[in-house]
Formats: C-alpha cells, sequence, structure tokens
C-alpha cells in the first residue's frame, strides 16, 4: 500500500496538472463510491463521488497550459484508513491567455478504496489578504 506522504506527493502533482487544464490526475484520485464532497472556492457545495468528479471536469477546462500550484502543507496524517492535510494551495492560473495568482485554503480528506487512496473531500476558499 502506498504511503500517506508519497500519495500527497503525488496529489500535488496531480494539482499542478489541474492548474494546466489537465483534470485527468485529480479525477483518477478522487472518490468512486459515496460519500464525496466538494466545498468550492465559489461557495457552490457539491455532493456526490459522481457529481464531484463531473465539476471537477467542468472546472479544469477554464485553466489553460500555463498555470502552475503548489501546497504549503501545514498539517498532515493519516491513520488506517483516513488521512487529511490542510494549508495553503499556491496558484497561478491562465484565464482567457491572461495570468492570475491566487491563494486557496485547503483542507482534503481522503479513505483508502480497494487499497488506495482517494479524495472523498475537498473545502477550498480564497484567502483574503491580511488587513
Amino acid at each position: 500500500m502506498e504511503d500517506f506522504r508519497t500519495f500527497i506527493a503525488r496529489r500535488e502533482e496531480a494539482a499542478r496538472a489541474f492548474c494546466r487544464g489537465d483534470v485527468s490526475r485529480v479525477v483518477d484520485l478522487s472518490a468512486r463510491t459515496d460519500p464525496a464532497t466538494f466545498f468550492g472556492p465559489d461557495g457552490k457545495v457539491v455532493e456526490g463521488a459522481e457529481a464531484v468528479r463531473k465539476d471537477y471536469q467542468s472546472a479544469s477546462g477554464a485553466f489553460g497550459p500555463g498555470g502552475d500550484c503548489g501546497f504549503e502543507v501545514m498539517q498532515m496524517t493519516s491513520d488506517g484508513d483516513l488521512g487529511f492535510w490542510t494549508g495553503l494551495q499556491m496558484a497561478e492560473v491562465e484565464v482567457g491567455g491572461n495570468r492570475m495568482p491566487m491563494t486557496l485554503r485547503v483542507t482534503e480528506v481522503f479513505r483508502r478504496e480497494n487499497g488506495n487512496w482517494t479524495l472523498i473531500h475537498r473545502h477550498a476558499d480564497a484567502q483574503k489578504p491580511a488587513t
């Protein structure tokens, strides 16, 4: 079975691909069975494994190939068949030919399905500048 830290590195690579408009890696790592949820930066709540994967697919189409991102992990752990990480996702995405920086506050929860880690919950919202 894949070590959780190794999996999170693979998850970060999937996020980089997503920021370049390639959703396939994120979909591959996403849950196939319920429950699964996504609380997106736009405030939308998506429930159900199939609906979440479809939402990821539609969202990634907005990004061009010039994007990039990385994780700043603040907490991460796993115990048995559950794991999570929380922290910041710093991204620069290409939308309509323009590059846009963004920082998201992220919490992701994972469970093992058939021995493999899968993403069952993502909560991401825009980090507001400190005042």
